[in-house]
């Protein structure tokens, strides 16, 4: 059993990755082989509306025909029985690199066909992948709703389920994003505040990111 997690951060060792090793960790005690991909390490475009995961005359093997850097972790993404992205908040969405990966990722997956719709909109069948998305970002849990995250960050929830049929989410909020805040123009940030999520609630998130990764690898 293979389980990919892909690093749509382009911070290391912060929120976003130390999240994903967590998981990664309960998906290994589970049974599953694991890798890491940091997304943000190698320069690649998202769909270029080519269509040649349409024609006809070509091979439907569910993968991007368009190669660049991306391609290797696409490979990955298809050979893996587990796909777990970490995505932070940028401007109320997932990352533009997350955002390029999903589309490359599912696109090709995706046919215009009778048959395949129907595929996707029966409830009732075998998913293909178990997939996940880990969500960092500024926004309270308050807030979540209010400002729409549900729906805006849901819409990224619902591509990977019906392409994949499964997908799960984590929602991370009000992450500690400064190392020191009185460096930055940052003032609607109490310091204080966010030193004591990041020390009594992240935790917290931590372990809720290993029983994800956990829990994928035995279902």
């Amino acid at each position: 059993m293979k389980a990919l997690f892909i690093n749509g951060s382009p911070r290391k060792n912060w929120n976003t990755h130390k999240l994903l090793e967590s998981a990664m960790k309960g998906a290994s005690d589970a049974g599953a082989e694991t890798e890491l991909v940091h997304l943000y390490d190698s320069a690649f475009k998202g769909c270029i509306s080519c269509f040649a995961c349409k024609l006809k005359a070509r091979k439907q093997d569910g993968l991007c025909a368009f190669h660049d850097a991306l391609t290797p972790t696409l490979q990955k993404a298809h050979e893996a029985d587990i796909i777990v992205i970490g995505a932070p908040v940028y401007y109320s969405d997932v990352t533009a690199y997350v955002r390029a990966f999903i589309e490359r990722l599912c696109f090709p997956i995706l046919q215009y066909t009778h048959e395949a719709i129907a595929q996707m909109q029966d409830i009732n069948r075998k998913p293909t992948k178990r997939t996940a998305m880990i969500f960092t970002m500024n926004c309270t849990e308050e807030l979540f709703k209010p400002m729409q995250y549900d729906i805006l960050l849901g819409n990224n929830i619902a591509t990977l389920k019906r392409i994949f049929g499964h997908c799960e989410a984590l929602n991370v909020y009000d992450t500690y994003q400064f190392t020191d805040y009185s460096r930055y123009n940052s003032d609607m940030f109490d310091p204080a505040h966010k030193a004591e999520r990041r020390d009594k609630v992240f935790p917290e998130d931590l372990k809720n990111a290993y029983n994800l990764g956990k829990k994928l690898a035995e279902m």
